[in-house]
């Protein structure tokens, strides 16, 4: 499946902000990419142009294209309560996001290629698709024969992320998806109303 492969730093450049997070080469250039850099005179945007980048950065947030994004997003509005926020909750429960946030990969470019390669079990079953979504009480391990992947034990050891919605067990390399994360939970800097007002445009 196609997907962004290009570099990572030119894009949160482009956002003013670390959204693949930690950047070395963002933090000594964090101005917007191009010959000019910060001299470039760039006017007022328009409405359209702000919503605009926001879809955007949480696309490339969560390495998902238009097409999916647009489903989950209709997801969102056909279900009761507030879209935008349903609609970041709809992205967290991935299940690369998820190995992500349980610091089995430490990107999500990383656990996406994890669970490609079929080092991930739900439930005891073996899944390969990254968009799969959970539900509160699934089990997500890493299976037996992976358990030992170096990859997998570095980002580990370099993990010190704490989320309430999650639990992680580091012997077992097992965890529990246990609920869907309230907004204020989601550490992500997107404005997601922006979104449901560009999708509703």
């Amino acid at each position: 499946m196609a997907r962004y492969t290009g570099p990572k730093t030119r894009i949160a450049r482009k956002f003013g902000e670390a959204i693949f997070g930690e950047d070395k080469a963002f933090e000594r250039r964090n101005y917007p990419p191009g010959q000019h850099g910060l001299a470039k005179r760039r006017g007022k945007k328009s409405e359209y142009a702000v919503q605009l980048m926001e879809k955007q950065k949480a696309k490339y947030t969560y390495g998902i294209l238009e097409r999916q994004f647009r489903n989950l997003f209709e997801k969102a509005a056909a279900a009761s309560g507030v879209t935008g926020e349903i609609l970041l909750q709809l992205c967290e429960a991935r299940l690369d996001n998820v190995v992500y946030r349980m610091g089995i990969a430490p990107t999500r470019r990383g656990a996406r290629q994890i669970v490609s390669h079929r080092h991930i079990t739900v439930n005891g079953e073996l899944v390969n698709v990254p968009s799969y979504h959970l539900k509160p009480g699934d089990i997500v391990a890493v299976r037996e024969k992976s358990k030992s992947l170096e990859a997998i034990e570095r980002s580990l050891a370099n993990n010190s992320s704490v989320y309430e919605w999650l639990t992680f067990n580091n012997d077992t390399k097992q965890g529990t998806f246990v609920t869907v994360p309230q907004r204020l939970q989601i550490p992500e800097n997107i404005k997601e109303q922006l979104i449901v007002e560009l999708y509703n445009k």
